[in-house]
């Protein structure tokens, strides 16, 4: 039989439509669990139309998608929650729960710092002010855990931020300058004494030596 090329032009438009339903038909769970990977692997707040992308909905879906997460973690009485903030949607842990987040972190206060934390708290001091994302663009890795690691010991704060992004900007405190023994950030010692020669050049381009 010879298709003619109107009856084409339905098959394709069919076929098209197909593709979109299937893809819009996806479980919900399905949805959820990808929509749960973003937020575990996002550096700043996340904004629906980059979760409409990632997931391959329409934004309209996202938004309800994001609703009914958010909804659904606050009826489970979890421990975290997912919350809108000015950047966009964000999880973090529930405000009642902000003691014992405080006591685990600041455990053992004498304690020496990780090596992720000593990291993340360099680059900080170095490159000050700085967002959480250039820091994590820094050490390769999602820092969201150690930076709040440093803020809850009081080492760093947050003041003001990029005119771009609007991301909060990191810098050091007053505890950071009293513990180092100086009286300001200029008072630093060069990085460059303690790097090999291989890696000087990275760190002056980064301008952290």
């Amino acid at each position: 039989m010879t298709t003619t090329g109107t009856e084409g032009i339905e098959d394709g438009q069919e076929g098209q439509a197909k593709a979109d339903t299937a893809s819009e038909a996806r479980s919900k769970a399905e949805l959820q669990a990808g929509l749960e990977a973003i937020l575990m692997v996002a550096d700043q707040p996340v904004q629906t139309d980059q979760v409409a992308r990632a997931l391959e909905i329409s934004p309209a879906r996202a938004d309800s998608l994001i609703q009914d997460l958010a909804r659904s973690y606050g009826q489970e009485g979890r421990g975290f929650q997912l919350k809108m903030t000015s950047q966009g949607w964000q999880l973090s842990s529930r405000q009642e729960f902000e003691s014992v987040v405080s006591a685990f972190v600041t455990d053992g206060q004498t304690a020496r710092l990780s090596q992720a934390a000593l990291e993340a708290l360099a680059i900080i001091a170095y490159k000050q002010p700085v967002t959480r994302a250039q820091v994590a663009a820094i050490r390769g890795v999602n820092s969201d855990g150690v930076i709040r690691s440093l803020s809850v010991r009081g080492l760093i704060r947050e003041q003001g931020e990029d005119e771009e992004s609007h991301a909060a900007l990191l810098v050091t405190s007053g505890l950071f300058l009293d513990k180092m023994g100086i009286r300001t950030v200029g008072e630093l010692p060069s990085l460059a004494p303690f790097l090999p020669v291989s890696a000087r050049d990275v760190a002056e381009e980064a301008g952290l030596a």
